[in-house]
């Protein structure tokens, strides 16, 4: 077998009084796709620095083969020192090839080379910090969060020139996807050590759901052994003391043993503030049309969205998305068509730009909004520490300043601000950003349990295909398309994913020029006499079950009635029930009858 390219032995690190690493281990061999995987704190970019030269440890052995190049991909690239994209690209050559794939790599990510440093987006820094690194094509690709900031066509072009590469690839992500599609094998990271499973991020997390159980089961039966032995001592000392001693020397070493465990950290508790429902319309856009200048943005398109659905909004970055967002929530005024909004909508943003934040906030201000130490939910105030332990936060960064916090942490923070107020109709934009795997699973459970409407943009193919029931798709300029299910639904349906913007639009210039002189005019469903007659009863039966409701409600408010009457008391709340759900039914049935009228989908 030929030796590895890279070892870390016996890696130890810590951090004032916390060890971060305690016993971390990996073994890179040639063409190797290993994903390094573990909860966020649990020192991943860490040991990549490591394994990158970039970060000296504590105690243990690195040892790079000589001859062998390596680089790195940081989370958070820094291109301040340089003028140009191309002048930072390039200095990434030295001790590499010339870099003739450069001018490739520019255009497939969108960029050009001549533009400066200075006014560069999150997905654009991120985007020149790719070039740079493959462009070298090194023996060895350390990745920290590759698709961060990317958007689908990226991420989906990135996944597929890693999988056509012959180079040795370390990868940090959260992009379930991404990892199930290039990993071969998976180093978990926890409590400061390692564990190699030879296969693929697929079989991980039941391997590691398998462990921790087996874990909990070993502890069960040290702490059962250890009551035992402390029965002992006080029951039965009385016998040789030799063996007096050992035991208790031995229980000694149980109680200690117990001791140095690191446990697994507990689980994110979301909690989200309930408020009342909407109404059984969240919003209807009837053929709306959006243009900034001579671009469209939004065509002739048209929706009704129910209570409770999931809707994602998928498309590449500078489609339209977040232009289609505010329409749909009312922020936006569209040039043609129509958006009528459902009653009593109260929603809830939480964007990716978390520019909410002042960085120079506590993590107690940010969370209390600076008054006092607790946090209103539902009306019941929580010390801020309790509201912090919710989300993995220690009770020691409470006075923490917000610039100080990783960006998992600030990504959870902007959840736990989000979700104290009331809300019926969540919007989430970019949501998965530096989210550890375990916070991930615990937001979808999140959005499933949600007592409201969901508006999703993401760019997370697994997290889209667990979580909405519908999607926007963006389809070419000013084109948006409804498809059913999650993103994989969507790309059978389509027969392939999301493309650039740039391609679309090329692919789609030929269409556009022709659209004046063949439009289709989609005439509305013409209605049986049947059909119509229902249209025009349901308002008159809706007034009259309103009615009703405000009627038995008026009775069960009478404070003796339960007390005189317990039976009677529980037949009108029955019968209240049942009306309320003859009403729900009589709006279901109106909205049928108004979309088969309209046409709309």
């Amino acid at each position: 077998m030929t030796p590895p390219l890279l070892t870390l032995t016996n890696i130890a690190l810590t951090f004032g009084s916390t060890p971060l690493l305690i016993d971390a281990n990996m073994m890179i061999y040639e063409g190797d796709r290993l994903c390094l995987v573990g909860r966020n704190g649990s020192g991943k970019s860490t040991f990549l620095k490591i394994a990158a030269g970039l970060v000296e440890h504590d105690d243990g052995v690195r040892f790079l083969k000589p001859g062998i190049t390596a680089r790195y991909l940081p989370q958070e690239p820094d291109l301040t020192a340089y003028d140009t994209i191309g002048d930072y690209v390039r200095s990434g050559l030295e001790g590499a090839e010339q870099g003739y794939k450069i001018p490739y790599y520019f255009d497939a990510l969108g960029l050009d080379e001549t533009s400066g440093t200075q006014n560069l987006s999150g997905g654009e820094a991120r985007r020149a910090a790719l070039v740079r690194t493959l462009a070298a094509e090194p023996d060895i690709l350390m990745l920290d969060e590759p698709t961060n900031h990317l958007d689908l066509p990226a991420i989906e072009w990135l996944e597929n020139e890693l999988r056509s590469m012959r180079t040795a690839i370390i990868l940090i992500s959260h992009d379930r996807r991404f990892l199930e599609k290039l990993s071969r094998k998976t180093l978990w990271m926890d409590r400061g050590e390692t564990h190699l499973i030879d296969e693929g991020f697929g079989g991980f997390e039941d391997w590691r759901d398998n462990f921790l159980e087996q874990e909990e089961l070993d502890r069960h039966k040290l702490d059962r052994k250890i009551v035992r032995e402390q029965h002992w001592i006080v029951h039965g000392v009385s016998g040789r003391r030799k063996r007096n001693v050992r035991r208790v020397k031995e229980l000694a070493g149980l109680r200690e043993s117990v001791k140095d465990q690191r446990q697994v950290k507990g689980s994110v508790q979301f909690t989200t503030a309930e408020a009342g429902k909407s109404g059984k319309l969240v919003a209807e856009l009837k053929n709306i049309s959006k243009s900034f200048g001579d671009r469209n943005i939004i065509d002739d398109f048209s929706i009704r969205i129910m209570r409770g659905e999931r809707i994602g909004l998928i498309g590449p970055n500078g489609a339209g998305k977040t232009t289609l967002l505010k329409i749909i929530m009312g922020q936006l005024e569209a040039d043609e068509g129509t958006v009528r909004l459902g009653a009593n909508i109260e929603p809830l943003i939480v964007d990716q730009k978390r520019e909410s934040l002042n960085p120079d906030w506590t993590l107690s201000e940010a969370l209390t909004d600076g008054r006092g130490e607790n946090v209103i939910i539902n009306d019941k105030s929580i010390h801020v520490q309790r509201y912090m332990k919710d989300f993995l936060f220690l009770p020691e960064q409470a006075r923490t300043p917000l610039h100080a916090l990783s960006g998992g942490e600030r990504g959870r923070l902007q959840l736990a601000r989000g979700l104290r107020l009331p809300s019926n109709l969540l919007v989430l934009d970019e949501p998965t950003n530096d989210l550890d795997l375990e916070t991930l699973d615990l937001l979808q459970e999140l959005i499933a349990d949600y007592d409201g409407t969901v508006l999703l943009v993401s760019h997370d193919r697994d997290f889209l295909d667990r979580t909405v029931t519908r999607n926007i798709a963006y389809e070419g300029p000013g084109q948006w398309q409804v498809y059913a299910g999650g993103y994989t639904d969507m790309t059978r349906q389509r027969g392939a994913g999301v493309k650039a913007r740039k391609e679309q639009e090329r692919q789609a210039a030929k269409a556009e020029k022709n659209k004046s002189s063949n439009t289709q005019n989609v005439s509305a469903v013409k209605l049986s006499y049947k059909h119509k007659f229902r249209l025009e009863q349901i308002p008159g039966d809706m007034k009259k079950t309103e009615a009703k409701i405000t009627e038995l409600e008026a009775q069960m408010a009478d404070p003796e009635l339960f007390a005189q009457n317990p039976d009677g008391f529980t037949k009108l709340a029955t019968e209240l029930e049942q009306t309320k759900d003859k009403l729900d039914a009589l709006e279901t049935e109106w909205l049928e009858l108004e979309a088969l009228k309209d046409g709309i989908a």
